[in-house]
């Protein structure tokens, strides 16, 4: 089976990381569970560690980046934005708190695909 390219892989993370990213800011005018959101972080980079492995860290990677820096851009903006407080502060908080999750998720994807071969 041919590898995907390191470029395809973080184009797909940056896919999944805009569609989760849409529905953080607009599902709901912007008010969707936080829960939602680490649900739809974790499938994503479990799906990633189970396809490519410890690859797959590289578009999980991806993925992570999209939620602060949606933060990150609408604030330095002085755009409204739905994280309260809209502080550097508390994206930094949010970014530290993905981080783990997405670093969780593709790390049990990857567990998972050597349990199963």
């Amino acid at each position: 089976m041919k590898q995907t390219s390191t470029a395809a892989l973080f184009v797909i993370g940056l896919g999944a990381g805009a569609v989760i990213t849409a529905v953080d800011n607009f599902a709901f005018g912007g008010e969707v569970s936080p829960i939602v959101i680490v649900a739809m972080l974790l499938v994503a980079t479990i799906t990633m560690g189970m396809v490519w492995g410890a690859r797959g860290g590289l578009a999980a990677t991806a993925v992570w980046l999209c939620l602060p820096l949606s933060h990150l851009i609408k604030h330095a903006l002085g755009w409204p934005d739905t994280l309260h407080p809209n502080t550097y502060k508390s994206i930094l908080m949010l970014a530290a708190f993905t981080l783990v999750i997405a670093s969780l998720g593709v790390a049990c994807g990857t567990l998972l695909r050597k349990l199963r071969h």
